[in-house]
């Protein structure tokens, strides 16, 4: 590892305290996640050599025996082969038998004229097997193009492991070929999955889109794989449907997936691409029916998320705080060397019937001295991290500015006529968010809100997490500060907010 260059980023200004974020260079969707003998794995997408993403990706590798301590152990999965020469892309860890079994997939670009959706892209399903968590098995292909559908583009990757009934099965995202989608209906038909009613097979055939989809494979040895179902949604729904994910938590089955194409709303789908998850009715690797998909960030940064369980029981997710293809940007952290970070690790529960996610208790931890609120409503921090709690706000309208030195600009959340809002405001506003303007969405009742604030990132949850906002943000002044408004000017709105700094998070760099 590049030693002065590591030294430079680390001082940078934005660099983050208590995220994990890739050494230098260039980090993207989080691969691999487990806990195996106690050790937590958090492996990335990773480009070390370009902080816009060029070059060799693979993954680089974290681990943690605390989710608060972290060590960095390289690259592990290396773009070196002729099954993945054009990128190590994204996947999962699977755990069996005190081994961790890897799947990921493999890029391949092939010579001549190709666009590298309907032709010239390979997409190798790739596995690894490591009985440490370190040290692995050479790369072995058990799946390939010849194993898929020909009725898609060559956009199928991003497998996923479960075990469910004895059986193996592997979820992976796919985008059907909208001129081929016929062959599609005619495969449903054969599998009798009932997963498409006859007027949502006519509705696709009218229309030559592409369409997102995931595939279902089955294994019995984790090795040889064969497909057992597809499934998808009769309405659009974005060409691509990538990261997929299937889980269940107290009961409720649960589909996450980042899908790509779907029409922006005012108050829905605001981002580039998006990611949610589906209540899935029936079972996934048979008859099953997607509903009520739900995004799991309402914030300008976050896509790609992966979930696992841990010894614990616990259902955790992370997400990358970041997202492709948009108009705002990172030049501050571009021009240092590095760019991205991966949110914290948050706790997926149901509560009242919806899924919600809530940063892991070990977090706490890290907070460190309190700080008092003033009179005229304003905490100042030494630095830019804290951990914010606003309790019994009791659906009153209010106002929280993130600033720093100029208190008529920063970040702006805000509640009023039952619409939550984050805005970045004043005469900064658009430098600090570097282009991200407004975000916002119906909130029926507002009764809590928890704010992370490290550095460059904000993190906001919403009534016990039922909502998340993730956003990053750059301001150059050293020090934060926040102020609390109620539209009532009544200030015993915030008799129960409490504000820690934070301490660091350990890292450590081999």
């Amino acid at each position: 590892m590049d030693r002065i260059n590591i030294e430079k980023i680390q001082n940078d200004n934005n660099r983050l305290k208590f995220h994990l974020m890739p050494p230098k260079g260039w980090m993207n969707d989080p691969n691999g996640l487990c806990q195996l003998n106690g050790t937590y794995h958090v492996f990335f997408q990773y480009s070390p050599d370009d902080p816009k993403g060029g070059g060799d990706r693979g993954w680089g590798h974290y681990v943690s025996s605390d989710l608060i301590n972290w060590r960095y152990v390289g690259m592990p999965v290396r773009p070196d082969n002729i099954l993945d020469k054009d990128g190590s892309y994204s996947g999962s860890a699977f755990l069996k038998d005190g081994k961790m079994y890897i799947y990921y997939t493999g890029n391949v670009k092939e010579e001549g004229e190709h666009d590298y959706t309907y032709s010239g892209r390979q997409a190798n399903t790739i596995m690894l097997i490591s009985r440490d968590g370190y040290n692995f098995t050479k790369k072995q292909c058990v799946l390939d193009a010849k194993d898929y559908p020909d009725y898609y583009t060559c956009h199928i990757r991003d497998p996923k492991v479960w075990c469910q009934d004895g059986e193996y099965y592997m979820i992976q995202g796919g985008r059907l070929n909208g001129r081929k989608k016929a062959e599609f209906i005619d495969c449903q038909k054969q599998r009798n999955s009932g997963g498409l009613s006859d007027a949502d097979k006519e509705k696709i055939l009218r229309d030559n889109d592409d369409k997102g989809s995931v595939l279902i494979f089955e294994s019995s040895d984790l090795i040889e794989w064969k497909i057992c179902n597809e499934v998808t949604v009769g309405e659009d729904f974005g060409y691509m449907w990538e990261c997929p994910d299937y889980f269940e938590v107290d009961g409720h089955k649960l589909l996450s997936l980042s899908p790509q194409g779907l029409p922006g709303l005012k108050y829905m789908y605001q981002n580039v691409y998006q990611s949610g998850h589906f209540d899935v009715k029936g079972e996934i690797t048979g008859k099953a029916e997607l509903e009520n998909f739900r995004e799991w960030d309402m914030g300008f940064d976050f896509y790609a998320p992966q979930t696992f369980e841990d010894e614990s029981g616990r259902r955790i997710i992370i997400g990358w705080a970041g997202i492709g293809d948009i108009e705002y940007d990172n030049i501050p952290t571009i021009e240092e060397g590095w760019q991205h970070t991966l949110t914290v690790p948050r706790n997926i529960t149901i509560q009242n019937g919806r899924v919600c996610q809530w940063p892991v208790k070990e977090l706490e931890k890290l907070r460190d001295r309190e700080v008092v609120i003033s009179g005229d409503m304003t905490a100042e921090l030494e630095g830019k991290t804290a951990d914010i709690v606003v309790n019994n706000i009791a659906d009153k309208e209010i106002k929280t500015l993130i600033y720093c030195g100029d208190k008529e600009s920063g970040i702006q959340l805000s509640y009023k006529d039952n619409v939550l809002s984050m805005e970045f405001v004043g005469k900064k506003g658009m430098a600090i968010g570097r282009g991200r303007d407004i975000r916002q969405f119906p909130v029926e009742r507002l009764d809590d809100m928890r704010i992370l604030i490290d550095n460059s990132i904000v993190e906001v949850y919403i009534n016990g997490g039922e909502y998340v906002m993730t956003t990053r943000y750059y301001m150059t002044e050293k020090n934060l500060g926040i102020v609390f408004e109620s539209s009532s000017s009544d200030k015993s709105v915030f008799d129960n907010t409490k504000v820690w700094q934070m301490k660091n998070m350990e890292v450590q760099y081999e």
